[in-house]
């Protein structure tokens, strides 16, 4: 099977960004994470427009692996309310996708 999922979330300092990215890595929740540059994001949040800079966080995982690392991103996140969105991809490089699902094994 050719899918995978790419979970995102953002986070509001690098050094978070690496220990959510390591922390999912080693628990065999993600294949592999990413730690993107700075982004300045710009929301609602308490009846007032904030802008804030942000760290963002993509972790490739197979989709019976998506559930459970939004669990632990959830409970590890600093926010209150945290971003963390998940994106089925339907197909891609067979030999990375057959990678990413084998990288998620217990």
């Amino acid at each position: 099977m050719d899918e995978i999922c790419v979970v995102t979330t953002v986070v509001d300092s690098r050094s978070v960004a690496d220990v959510l990215a390591a922390a999912a890595v080693a628990g065999r929740l993600a294949a592999c994470a990413q730690v993107g540059a700075e982004v300045r994001s710009t929301y609602w949040w308490q009846s007032n427009v904030e802008t804030a800079t942000e760290w963002t966080v993509q972790f490739k995982t197979a989709p019976d692996r998506a559930d459970a690392l939004v669990e632990q991103l959830r409970h590890s996140h600093p926010y209150e309310v945290p971003e963390i969105l998940v994106s089925h991809v339907g197909s891609g490089n067979p030999d990375y996708t057959a990678w990413v699902r084998e990288q998620t094994r217990v």
